[in-house]
C-alpha cells in the first residue's frame, strides 16, 4: 500500500518516531509512507505572513520580510504539519518533493517515483505528488484529525476549474544565498472541506482507534472524485 498520513499526536501519548516506524512495518518493504510538509513561513502571499506583519510599519515589514528563512528541501522544517511528518522528513533515506510551498516527505520503495515531479505552478494539482498518489490508488489515514486538514480534496479544485492567484515565496539558490520567485497557481480553499468531509465519510471509509483518538482510512481516489462532484454542483 501506498499510504498519505495526516497525523495530530497531541493528547494521544504516542510518540512520532514509534508511529512511523509501526506503520512502515505495517507497510512492509513495498509499501510507502507520505507526509505533508507544507511550509508558509517563506511567503509574503500567505495568510501566516499577513496575520505577523499586521500592524508594522512599512519599514518594521520590509524588514520582516528581509529576514524571512528561504525555503531548502533539504533543511527546511515543516510548519503547522505535526510531529510524526517531522520524523518522516528527517527519517535516513526520506525523500522530499522541491515545491517551495506545499512539499511532501515520503519512506519506502516509490517514495522516490511519487515525489520526483513537483512544478511551482502546482501546489496540489495532477502534476504534483498528490496527483500521483491518486493514480497510485493511494490510501488516506487521518489520525485525531477532521476533513478540514484533507489535502487530497484540493486536487478537486484543480479539476473544477478553480481561479488563479498569484503566490510568492523565498527559495534557496543552488550556489548559496536566497531569491524570490512569483507564479500563478489555483486559489486553495478549505473553507468547505468539513462539509464535504461529512457528505464523503458514511460507508466509504473504515475507522479505528489510535492512542484513544479516532482514525479513519479511505481511498483518496473515493475522496477526491467525491470532492469534485461536490464542488462543481455546490461552488459557483
Amino acid at each position: 500500500m501506498t499510504l498519505l498520513v495526516h497525523a495530530s499526536l497531541h493528547a494521544t501519548g504516542l510518540d512520532a518516531d514509534t508511529v512511523r516506524d509501526a506503520l512502515l512495518d505495517v507497510l512492509g518493504p513495498d509499501g510507502t509512507l507520505v507526509v505533508p510538509t507544507f511550509t508558509t513561513e517563506n511567503s509574503d502571499t500567505s495568510h501566516s505572513y499577513l496575520a505577523r506583519v499586521r500592524g508594522m510599519t512599512p519599514e518594521q515589514a520590509a524588514a520582516f520580510r528581509a529576514e524571512m528563512p528561504a525555503f531548502d528541501a533539504a533543511a527546511s522544517r515543516s510548519q503547522g504539519m505535526g510531529r510524526l511528518a517531522e520524523s518522516v522528513r528527517t527519517a535516513a533515506g526520506a525523500v522530499r518533493s522541491a515545491h517551495p510551498q506545499t512539499s511532501f516527505a515520503a519512506l519506502g520503495r516509490r517514495a522516490a517515483e511519487l515525489l520526483a515531479r513537483h512544478p511551482l505552478t502546482s501546489h496540489l494539482g495532477d502534476d504534483s505528488p498528490l496527483g500521483a498518489l491518486y493514480r497510485a490508488r493511494a490510501q488516506v489515514l487521518m489520525i485525531n484529525v477532521d476533513f478540514a486538514v484533507c489535502t487530497a480534496f484540493h486536487l478537486a479544485e484543480y479539476r473544477t476549474g478553480a481561479p488563479l492567484r498569484t503566490y510568492r515565496c523565498v527559495v534557496q539558490r543552488p550556489g548559496g544565498g536566497k531569491e524570490w520567485t512569483e507564479y500563478e497557481d489555483v486559489e486553495l480553499d478549505d473553507s468547505d472541506f468539513d462539509a464535504i468531509g461529512a457528505s464523503f465519510s458514511r460507508g466509504v471509509e473504515q475507522k479505528g482507534q489510535l492512542g484513544g483518538r479516532l482514525a479513519r482510512l479511505f481511498s483518496i481516489k473515493d475522496a477526491v472524485d467525491h470532492a469534485e462532484s461536490w464542488m462543481t454542483e455546490k461552488r459557483c
